[in-house]
């Protein structure tokens, strides 16, 4: 969950097992204030929180990790502020062939970076002129 407030000050994230509380300032002084019931229980203990420059993210680890919520919050309702980041959108089916994907890719890169390889040669270096003088 993103929180978008610039310039905050004085915020406070406390992330629980059901519920969410966050409050801060704006650089106006403007109060803000929000509390969100969760659809279902978190880990809040691996759940934490992160301030940047025009907002705070909040990462919030669901405690049944592969069963999908059919929304945020224990309302019906959706409250009018919030709405879905499409950019950190997961698609739930799939996401274990993608997942072993990235991990082949990673193991290929590791891989390679981790392969021993002879120094390159460096016998052409005196013919480049640096515009240094080395004695």
């Amino acid at each position: 969950m993103e929180f978008c407030v610039e310039d905050s000050t004085d915020v406070h994230v406390l992330i629980e097992d059901h519920r969410i509380v966050f409050s801060c300032k704006n650089a106006d002084g403007v109060e803000f204030y929000n509390e969100i019931e969760f659809y279902a229980k978190v880990n809040c203990k691996d759940s934490q929180d992160k301030r940047f420059g025009r907002s705070i993210t909040c990462f919030v680890r669901k405690w049944k990790e592969k069963v999908a919520w059919p929304r945020l919050t224990k309302e019906d309702i959706k409250p009018v502020w919030l709405c879905v980041d499409f950019d950190n959108w997961r698609d739930w089916e799939g996401d274990e062939e993608v997942e072993l994907a990235q991990v082949d890719h990673y193991a290929e890169l590791l891989e390679k970076v981790s392969t021993k390889r002879p120094p390159p040669a460096m016998d052409d270096l005196d013919a480049l002129d640096y515009g240094c003088c080395v004695r």
